[in-house]
């Protein structure tokens, strides 16, 4: 080994640390189950809570959001407003994760 040398690495650009990872979160396969779940997480927050309660199961299959409803009054109203909600719950993530919202 050389003692009296030493070896100096310089880096032409510093990035953050949250950058770093959110560009490697964006190249794994794991962002778009990670959108999924920002999605699902929206739901009451862009519905509010009286919705939330009358959920009892949401998740996503093959780019549809299925959203399980108790009420028939309040699934009726959101049938008629689901490509709205649609927009608003694919824009909250910045990305098309959903393009279908199914209610049951």
């Amino acid at each position: 080994m050389n003692k009296g040398r030493h070896l100096t690495m310089r880096r032409k650009e510093t990035q953050k640390i949250s950058d770093v990872l959110k560009i490697a979160i964006k190249e794994s396969v794991y962002e778009h189950k990670l959108l999924e779940t920002r999605i699902i997480e929206n739901w009451s927050k862009l519905l509010g809570p009286g919705i939330g309660q009358a959920t009892s199961q949401i998740y996503i299959r093959n780019k549809t959001l299925i959203v399980h409803i108790d009420s028939s009054v309040i699934k009726h109203e959101l049938f008629m407003m689901r490509t709205r909600i649609l927009q608003a719950l694919n824009e909250s993530v910045k990305s098309e994760v959903i393009n279908n919202i199914h209610f049951a």
